[in-house]
């Protein structure tokens, strides 16, 4: 059985949807969720799942040493960003290459880099008059949003549509595909297409 290991910052939506999925699936476990923010949702959500969680503060996460230290203690076989708003310290891409994956709300290489995350992305996508939107669900490297992708899921924009009703769309595509694209990248598939 293959290890993963969670980072998530804020509700915990996928998180849970990827715990519940593997839980049933057998073939890997999540063993861990690690967070930065100490009121997340995220840490209800798997510890009513009897998944343990650690919040990771600021100097942890800066120290590669520590940090490192508290994510080898899980022996992971993938870290899996599940709405982490961090960027993930390089020495963490090195220790784990093509072993850390993220999920973006939308079709990178646009509207993608700092800051864009939530309700940002939705906002940008409808000020530029776009007509998809959609994941990315992609490996991470040194830069925000940058890594080589692995996966996209498109949605159609309605004339009507705003920043929450896109929000609503988008978290159906990431609870529809994320939980398959990671036990497929799991497998040693590049991508689901």
């Amino acid at each position: 059985m293959k290890n993963l290991l969670l980072f998530a910052s804020g509700n915990g939506t996928n998180a849970e949807n990827i715990i519940r999925y593997f839980h049933l699936k057998k073939t890997a476990r999540v063993v861990a969720v690690f967070t930065n923010n100490p009121k997340a949702g995220v840490i209800k959500r798997a510890t009513a799942l009897q998944v343990p969680v650690e919040v990771v503060s600021r100097e942890d996460f800066r120290n590669p040493d520590i940090l490192i230290g508290k994510i080898e203690k899980w022996h992971p076989d993938l870290l899996v960003l599940a709405g982490f708003l961090w960027k993930i310290p390089s020495e963490l891409i090195l220790r784990y290459p093509q072993r850390i994956i993220n999920i973006h709300p939308a079709l990178l290489p646009r509207f993608g880099g700092k800051g864009m995350y939530g309700s940002h992305v939705h906002e940008a996508v409808l000020a530029a008059g776009e007509r998809k939107s959609g994941i990315t669900i992609h490996y991470v490297n040194e830069k925000y949003d940058d890594g080589q992708i692995i996966f996209q899921a498109e949605t159609e924009i309605a004339p009507e549509e705003t920043p929450e009703t896109l929000a609503q769309k988008i978290h159906q595509l990431e609870y529809n595909h994320f939980p398959q694209v990671v036990e497929y990248v799991l497998e040693g598939n590049l991508s689901k297409n």
